[in-house]
C-alpha cells in the first residue's frame, strides 16, 4: 500500500450541488466547501446536524478561511475548522502505522498525533471506515497476500509481511483473505465453498459461501466461473444454511436494505475495505460519484483507484457498487452489465 499523503481537495462543486449536499448532510463533502448562513452569520460543514436554513439565505465558499474573510464565524456545533486538523492527524497516524515494524498501540498513535485515544479511535474510523487496528490488520494482510505470490515458503512470507508469529497471520488471513495463507497460495486448496444459483427478478444469480460467510454473489455466473476463481477449492452443493442465505440474496434485488446482517467472507486490502464500507453507507435510492467515494475515504485524488475497488467487489448488490456513477451523471461501468445497473437504480428510485 502506498503511503497516504496530504493532497489538495477536489474543486468546489457548483451551488446546486452544494445545497444538495447540505440537504443530505453528506459527510463525503466535508472539507470541499462550507455553507454560510446570512441570517445567523455562521458557516458550517455540509454534514452539520443543525436545522437547515432557507436556500435563499445560503451562500457557499471554498473553505473556512474564505468564510472568515467574508465576515462569517464558525458553527460551534459542527466545528468546520477542525476538518483539516482531523484529516491531517489521520494521515500522520496512517504514516506511522505503515512505517512501524509492529502495529503501534492506540495510545501511542493518539499520543503521536495529539488526541485522546478514545476520541481519535472514533475520528479514525469516521475518516477511513476502519479502526486503527483494523487498518493495520488490513495493511499486513495485503502485504502477506503480495508476499505469498512470490517464490518461497509460507513462513517466510508471514515474517516478511511483518507478523511476529504465524498464528496472528493465520487469524488475519482468515478475515482478510477469506482462507489461510497456505490455502491462498495454493489456489484455495483445503477450503470448502458451497454454492448454488438462485432466480431473482433480474435473472439468475450465483451465491457462494465459505464456512465464514458469502464469498461470491454475481449475475449470470455458474460453477465454471466459480472454479476459475477458486481452482483448488472443494466446491460443494448448497446446504440448508446456504439455501436460506441465497433466498435472502435474491430478495435484495427488490429490498436492498434487507441484507445488512448477512455474513461475508471477502478478501481485500485496507483501501478496498474502506471503499466497500463507503459503498455500504450509500442509502438505497441514492448515488455517489467515484470522486465522492474517494473523498469519503479521504483519498480525493484516488478516483481511479476507487473505481478499481468498486470493480473488484465480489458481492453484487450486498456491497452496492451499482450506486456509484460518473461525475458527469453518466451511468458508468458495472461488472455485470449496465442494463443490470440501470435496472437496480430504477428499482431503488421507486422505493
Amino acid at each position: 500500500m502506498n503511503q497516504m499523503t496530504r493532497l489538495s481537495p477536489p474543486a468546489m462543486p457548483g451551488p446546486d450541488a452544494c445545497w444538495d449536499a447540505f440537504l443530505r448532510r453528506d459527510r463525503a463533502m466535508d472539507g470541499r466547501f462550507v455553507g454560510c448562513v446570512a441570517t445567523t452569520g455562521i458557516y458550517c460543514k455540509p454534514s452539520c446536524a443543525a436545522r437547515h436554513p432557507r436556500r435563499e439565505n445560503m451562500a457557499f465558499l471554498p473553505d473556512p478561511a474564505a468564510a472568515r474573510a467574508a465576515g462569517f464565524r464558525a458553527c460551534l456545533r459542527c466545528r468546520p475548522d477542525e476538518i483539516g486538523r482531523d484529516r491531517l492527524a489521520v494521515e500522520r497516524a496512517i504514516t506511522l502505522i505503515e512505517a512501524a515494524e509492529e502495529t503501534p498501540r492506540l495510545e501511542a498513535i493518539a499520543d503521536h498525533v495529539g488526541y485522546a485515544p478514545h476520541h481519535f479511535h472514533r475520528l479514525f474510523k469516521r475518516e477511513t471506515g476502519l479502526t486503527p487496528a483494523a487498518f493495520a490488520r488490513g495493511l499486513r494482510a495485503a502485504r502477506l497476500k503480495d508476499a505469498l505470490a512470490q517464490p518461497g515458503s509460507v513462513t517466510a512470507a508471514i515474517y516478511e509481511a511483518g507478523y511476529n508469529a504465524p498464528s496472528r497471520a493465520y487469524a488475519d488471513a482468515g478475515q482478510h483473505l477469506g482462507m489461510t495463507p497456505s490455502a491462498w497460495k495454493d489456489g484455495g486448496r483445503g477450503v470448502t465453498i458451497r454454492w448454488r444459483t438462485v432466480d431473482s427478478n433480474l435473472g439468475p444469480m450465483l451465491v457462494a459461501a465459505t464456512g465464514k460467510g458469502l464469498c461470491r454473489i454475481s449475475f449470470g455466473e455458474g460453477e465454471a466461473d466459480l472454479r476459475a476463481r477458486f481452482p483448488h477449492a472443494d466446491l460443494q452443493p448448497a446446504d440448508s444454511a446456504l439455501d436460506a442465505m441465497a433466498a435472502r440474496v435474491a430478495a435484495l434485488v427488490d429490498d436492498p436494505a434487507s441484507g445488512a446482517d448477512l455474513p461475508t467472507d471477502v478478501q481485500g486490502t485496507a483501501f478496498q475495505q474502506a471503499v466497500w464500507a463507503a459503498l455500504r453507507a450509500i442509502p438505497p435510492g441514492e448515488t455517489r460519484s467515484y470522486g465522492e467515494i474517494a473523498a469519503a475515504i479521504d483519498r480525493p485524488h484516488a478516483v481511479r483507484a476507487a473505481g478499481t475497488a468498486c470493480g473488484g467487489n465480489n458481492l453484487a448488490i450486498l456491497i452496492p457498487c451499482h450506486r456509484v456513477v460518473r461525475g458527469d451523471g453518466g451511468i458508468g461501468g458495472y461488472a455485470w452489465g449496465t442494463e443490470k445497473k440501470s435496472a437496480l437504480l430504477a428499482r431503488e428510485a421507486r422505493k
